[in-house]
C-alpha cells in the first residue's frame, strides 16, 4: 500500500527511500556475425500524461507522441527495439530518461511508443529490449552501447562468477 501510495503521490515511505528497485540484469547476446547486443526483458510501463513537457534526463522536454522511453541500464541517446511479448508488436525508442523505479520494470515508455505496442488498455506488458551498437544514431551512442555490452559480458552473476547470460541468436539461448 505505501508503494502504491509513493507512485501516486510522489512520497516516498521512509522504510523505500533508501532501496533500490529490483530489476532483471542486461545480458548480452551475440548475431551471428558477433555483434553483441543487449538484452533487458522485464514488464514496460508508460509514462502519465503529467510528465509531458517535463524535462528528461538528457535535457529534452518529454513529448508523449514522439518514440521515447526512460531506462536505467540502458545509455541515453540509445536506439532500442522494444518487442511485446505477449503480442510480438515492436517500436523503435531512443532512450531519453533515467526510470522507471518500480521492482520489475525495465522501461517506461511514451504513449506513443506503448499505443504502438498495444498496451495502453492493460498499462504494463511483459517486453524484450534490444540495442545493437551498429543500430544507433550517431557514435557516440554506438560506443556507449558498446561500453555497456563489455560491461554486461564482464559482471559477475550473482552466486558465482562468469558473465551475463551470453548466446548467439537462434541458438536457443
Amino acid at each position: 500500500m505505501a508503494l502504491g501510495i509513493a507512485l501516486v503521490t510522489g512520497a516516498v515511505h521512509p522504510a523505500l527511500a533508501d532501496r533500490k528497485p529490483k530489476v532483471p540484469p542486461v545480458s548480452v547476446e551475440r548475431t551471428d556475425g558477433g555483434e553483441p547486443v543487449l538484452v533487458h526483458e522485464g514488464e514496460a510501463s508508460f509514462y502519465s500524461q503529467k510528465f509531458h513537457g517535463r524535462e528528461t534526463a538528457n535535457g529534452e522536454r518529454m513529448n508523449q507522441n514522439k518514440p521515447t522511453a526512460a531506462s536505467r541500464a540502458l545509455p541515453l541517446g540509445t536506439r532500442a527495439t522494444v518487442t511485446n511479448q505477449e503480442n510480438g508488436k515492436s517500436v523503435d525508442v531512443i532512450v531519453n530518461d533515467r526510470g522507471p523505479y518500480v521492482d520489475g520494470r525495465v522501461i517506461d515508455l511514451s504513449r506513443n511508443a506503448a499505443r504502438k505496442l498495444d498496451m495502453i488498455d492493460d498499462g504494463t506488458a511483459p517486453v524484450r529490449v534490444e540495442a545493437k551498437p551498429s543500430e544507433q544514431p550517431n557514435d557516440t551512442a554506438k560506443e556507449k552501447v558498446e561500453a555497456r555490452a563489455e560491461r554486461a559480458e564482464q559482471r559477475p552473476q550473482a552466486g558465482g562468477s562468469g558473465s551475463d547470460r551470453v548466446s548467439h541468436s537462434g541458438s536457443g539461448k
